[in-house]
């Protein structure tokens, strides 16, 4: 389905070659002056130049063979040379019905159907998900559901941190407090047992103390690195624990992720590379990328173009340990052997800009993997609280994810309560839904790459552009509709009626502006431009609404336009919700 601006640069360009003009000038753009018009074109005033005339002549000229088409509404040259355009309300009206049969609304999917991995989330095992974990969750949900929207085939792949000195920390401690358990005697060959000799709770607790002793011991930290090793070196009642410990952890994790509305295809594992890191290392030693350098082996990527430093990438450290960096770089070459991806995205906080540059150059210059892969980064700024920094807890720790939601959530429930007739387990079902949206829309509304302040108390407003006033406007529609049906109505499938208000005129326009907010979503891996998007048409829906008399219009052919309408403005913010990952209850 052609969308509006294309059928009028179409016509644009034809105006402009009927003229005797080249019709790479007949470019359309949304007004910036919605007052004046809808569209504009500026083409005659760059091809003044080039055909030494007033613009404002050329403009004339290709208006006047124009005007006589039944798509504009008016179509005018003014000074010094621009083409002001208004559609007609027939044609609007008709290309919002071809919009209203589609089931994608009018979105084309690509040509060509690429395999894209996501990663994102990347928590690391045994630690409860906080709000630094919050972004990369969300945004990369949100990419992820635009990505597959456009008709890719997506992985999304949580790529856990499970391999390191953090497990090492763990088995420790371990061992430290329960020396008599199987897996610390290395005579022992029974079968391990297959509950885990710990909770969730408990690791949450044996992380932070041994992280934080290690730091004030240092024959403790030796011993954990020891440990570590032997457990990379494959001892067996190391790697039962290190099981033990991922199963406790992902077990706890999807709660979280589910409770999230986030869902990986994959959970991958750092330590899922580890078998082709030996090859790639030989790879990059033996073509000569990657030489020793005070002990480490490194790969130069600095390019003579570079406006600042670009350190070598660091592969193995002078120890014989791997870095992330290896790790990343091994993952690639492991995602291309099992899924073919024609893109990979990566999501995590942009102070990790440098690094992806050297691993996305140390994978364009030394060929490890296709050279066609595209490779991007979506470096996200912090969450920040109103003082600025870093979203804390009142005494200055880190705030878990779920105490996050919990609090918005009872935020949206005080506010239903205050203002709404509802039993409390009715209200505590919608505030989860509506808070939900609130915590969502409250990030994906801002440009990932900004830091922004989180404020509950604006967040969770009913009231202008925030997640419960796009849920509230959806839940206005289904109420409208729902009342018409109980009244014995029905809304029949006719073709819509050309509109008769301004407000009616602009939520045509606005819905039709869905396939371009998309695109761009999808173009830019930016969920921003649907929330600008989404805001924009409640906004339209929403004057409408007020401005019109829907159930009491006595035209009955109108009525049923109105209400078609309606149904349609649900429907596409339903969609656009779901690709930012949240949904609308039955009622607020």
């Amino acid at each position: 389905m052609k969308k509006i601006i294309e059928q009028l640069q179409e016509k644009m360009q034809e105006g402009f070659e009927k003229a005797g003009f080249d019709k790479k000038y007949g470019m359309i753009t949304v007004s910036n002056r919605p007052d004046l018009c809808q569209y504009q074109c500026n083409g005659a005033m760059a091809a003044a130049k080039e055909y030494k005339k007033a613009p404002v002549m050329i403009a004339q000229e290709v208006v006047s063979g124009l005007t006589e088409d039944e798509v504009f509404e008016t179509i005018e040259a003014v000074n010094p040379g621009f083409i002001n355009i208004t559609v007609s309300g027939s044609f609007l009206a008709e290309q919002t019905d071809k919009m209203k049969k589609e089931e994608r609304f009018g979105i084309e999917t690509q040509e060509k159907e690429k395999t894209i991995v996501i990663d994102y989330g990347g928590p690391n095992v045994a630690k409860p998900l906080h709000v630094g974990h919050l972004r990369s969750a969300v945004i990369g949900e949100s990419v992820k559901r635009i990505c597959r929207f456009m008709g890719n085939h997506v992985i999304g792949d949580v790529h856990l941190g499970d391999w390191g000195l953090q497990i090492g920390l763990i088995i420790t401690e371990l061992k430290r407090r329960q020396p008599e358990l199987p897996y610390f005697d290395e005579a022992f060959d029974g079968d391990y047992p297959d509950e885990a000799p710990f909770t969730i709770s408990d690791l949450e607790e044996i992380y932070p103390y041994a992280s934080a002793y290690s730091k004030e011991h240092g024959d403790y930290l030796k011993e954990a690195q020891e440990v570590t090793a032997q457990l990379q070196d494959g001892r067996r009642g190391y790697k039962a624990l290190w099981e033990h410990i991922l199963d406790v952890s992902i077990k706890d994790l999807k709660k979280n992720y589910d409770e999230l509305n986030v869902e990986f295809d994959l959970w991958k594992k750092e330590s899922d590379a580890q078998p082709y890191i030996p090859d790639m290392v030989a790879k990059l030693k033996d073509e000569g990328y990657a030489y020793i350098s005070e002990g480490a082996l490194v790969v130069d990527v600095a390019l003579e173009s570079d406006k600042k430093e670009i350190p070598p990438c660091l592969i193995v450290k002078s120890n014989g340990a791997t870095l992330y960096a290896t790790t990343d770089l091994a993952t690639i070459v492991e995602r291309e052997k099992l899924f073919h991806p024609d893109q990979i995205i990566y999501l995590a906080d942009k102070r990790q800009t440098m690094h992806f540059t050297q691993v996305f150059r140390v994978v364009r210059k030394t060929g490890i993997v296709n050279p066609d892969i595209e490779l991007n980064f979506i470096g996200f700024g912090t969450m920040n609280g109103k003082d600025g920094k870093p979203f804390k807890t009142r005494d200055g720790g880190v705030l878990r994810l779920q105490a996050l939601r919990e609090e918005i959530n009872q935020e949206v429930y005080n506010k239903m309560m205050q203002n709404r007739d509802y039993s409390e387990e009715e209200a505590e079902k919608i505030s989860a839904k509506v808070g939900l949206a609130a915590l969502k829309y409250g990030d994906l509304s801002n440009q990932a790459s900004k830091d922004y302040i989180f404020d509950i108390e604006r967040f969770s407003s009913f009231e202008g552009n925030t997640g419960p006033y796009i849920l509230y406007t959806i839940v206005r529609i289904k109420s409208l509709i729902a009342k018409h049906r109980e009244n014995g109505g029905v809304i029949e499938d006719r073709p819509l009626l050309p509109p008769i208000s301004k407000s009616e005129t602009d939520l045509y326009l606005a819905l039709n502006k869905f396939a371009d907010a998309v695109e761009s979503a999808y173009k830019e891996l930016a969920p921003h431009r649907i929330c600008q998007y989404i805001y924009e048409l409640s906004e339209a829906l929403n004057h409408f609404y007020h401005e019109t008399k829907i159930l009491a219009q006595e035209d009955e052919e109108r009525k049923n336009s109105y209400l078609q309408l309606m149904d349609l403005v649900q429907r596409v913010l339903e969609q656009s919700i779901d690709l930012l990952g949240f949904s609308a209850p039955e009622k607020m």
